[in-house]
């Protein structure tokens, strides 16, 4: 199957941009709502994941306010505060690489799931509402897998004084969409994939990806700020049509895009 799916990627024709973004536009209007429920779910996993991040924030503001207070009076003690203090903001950083894979993992699943959404109203399916079909099985754990994986090729494109996290924006956004309909792929043939497919189509994806957003947020703000949660998910759009256009789908019987859910 790796090398089916290399195959089709070597094999594609040239995308249009104008077609993908007018598709992008119509497909839009029918799963934005869709989009703004992903989207809510998102944000509820997100609120306890940054909630437990900031304990050590709070227990270090703790500390500092009882130096204050009595610091000056307790000799030896200020040192060892101070100790408490430096291991609590390891602690932190710490939680934030864990809570910011773990946030990554999740994010993937319910953006993996949102793709297939598109899918299956594109191609007039009725709608799963399996939100959590990514959350099952070995696919947790290969959700996770590539979480690490994006965090270690991101980090190493930053400490390579972040001009190459332009170059690896594009196959790190196109790894959501072709894990969603690839669920069964290695972790490495999926990054393998989207590096493929992310240098031959790196231009065109990096301009819709680029227009798209800078529109969302737009129209997301004159629809007075709050907007912006209904329109965020437009973004997705022309990743799913460049990946229906380069690569493409076998089989579209809705028993094929059902698998997971049962």
């Amino acid at each position: 199957m790796p090398n089916n799916l290399f195959e089709k990627i070597e094999n594609s024709s040239p995308v249009d941009f104008g077609d993908v973004f007018n598709k992008s536009i119509e497909l839009f209007k029918k799963v934005w709502v869709q989009g703004f429920v992903h989207l809510l779910i998102s944000i509820m996993i997100m609120i306890p994941l940054i909630a437990v991040m900031y304990i050590p924030i709070f227990a270090i503001a703790g500390i500092a306010g009882f130096e204050d207070t009595y610091g000056g009076g307790y000799g030896d003690y200020g040192s060892q505060y101070e100790e408490l203090s430096v291991g609590l903001m390891i602690l932190f950083v710490i939680l934030v690489i864990i809570m910011s894979m773990i946030a990554t993992a999740f994010q993937l699943g319910i953006t993996a799931h949102f793709y297939r959404v598109c899918k299956q109203v594109d191609m007039g399916f009725p709608e799963s509402s399996s939100y959590f079909m990514f959350f099952k099985g070995k696919y947790l754990g290969k959700i996770f897998a590539i979480a690490i994986s994006s965090f270690g090729i991101g980090l190493l494109a930053t400490l390579l004084c972040y001009f190459p996290i332009l170059y690896v924006m594009v196959p790190l956004q196109l790894l959501g969409v072709i894990f969603a309909f690839n669920p069964d792929l290695g972790v490495s043939d999926l990054i393998k994939a989207s590096f493929k497919l992310g240098n031959k189509i790196w231009l065109i994806t990096f301009g819709l990806i680029f227009v798209s957003s800078f529109l969302a947020q737009l129209v997301g703000m004159v629809l007075c700020f709050i907007g912006i949660f209904f329109t965020a998910s437009f973004v997705y759009m022309p990743i799913y049509f460049l990946y229906k256009n380069a690569i493409g789908f076998d089989d579209d019987e809705l028993e094929k895009d059902t698998l997971l859910v049962n």
